[in-house]
């Protein structure tokens, strides 16, 4: 039995062989057995890696994408405005004035109206209501109602002082609970409306 054979050697028959006969050495991307890398000894072909190709589940089927927004990120609705104050304060107002003759009442509404529509002008500029117009005139109406309650208030005390009102009050406070006192405090009330305004309130007999 003859070992392997070396160049330079001689072969069997004590013959130096040819150093051109010798096979050529591996190529580059070969393996020692001949076959390229990526193959097998046997000159097969490594198999896939089990995951497939990238992008691929390891069953062999791809990744799903992710889910896209079809309509980006969803806006949300827009608050409805604060027109509340803004309404009172015009029903308010327009109240106010109408009720001016009430002696104190339409003043109240007024000072109310005024507020709600201070309040709903403020609301407007900050973009909270739509109604700043609305708000406006309810404020006037309420400035109007104030001033309105006041003059009457005022005209009816003046009017009241100068028919002897004041008189009367005082003559009434004095008598007390004598119903004879009482009694002609509003006759005398009374002649003096008569002389003051030129007219008859006692009735002829």
């Amino acid at each position: 039995m003859t070992g392997p054979q070396y160049p330079g050697q001689p072969g069997p028959d004590d013959t130096p062989r040819d150093p051109g006969q010798y096979p050529p050495p591996g190529q580059y991307g070969q393996t020692p057995q001949g076959g390229q890398y990526g193959s097998t000894s046997q000159g097969g072909q490594y198999p896939p890696p089990p995951g497939g190709q990238y992008g691929q589940s390891p069953q062999g089927g791809q990744y799903e994408a992710a889910p896209q927004y079809a309509g980006g990120y969803q806006q949300q609705p827009p608050a409805s405005p604060k027109n509340g104050m803004g309404i009172a304060a015009l029903i308010l107002g327009i109240i106010s004035v109408l009720a001016f003759w009430t002696f104190g009442f339409g003043i109240l509404l007024g000072i109310v109206a005024v507020i709600l529509g201070i309040v709903g002008r403020n609301r407007a500029k900050r973009l909270e209501a739509t109604n700043k117009g609305v708000a406006t005139t309810g404020l006037v109406f309420g400035i109007l109602g104030i001033i309105a309650g006041a003059v009457f208030i005022a005209l009816s005390v003046w009017v009241f002082n100068e028919v002897g009102g004041r008189d009367l009050t005082d003559c009434l406070s004095n008598a007390g609970s004598d119903q004879a006192a009482i009694e002609q405090c509003q006759q005398d009330f009374t002649s003096n409306l008569e002389d003051r305004f030129s007219v008859t309130i006692t009735p002829s007999p």
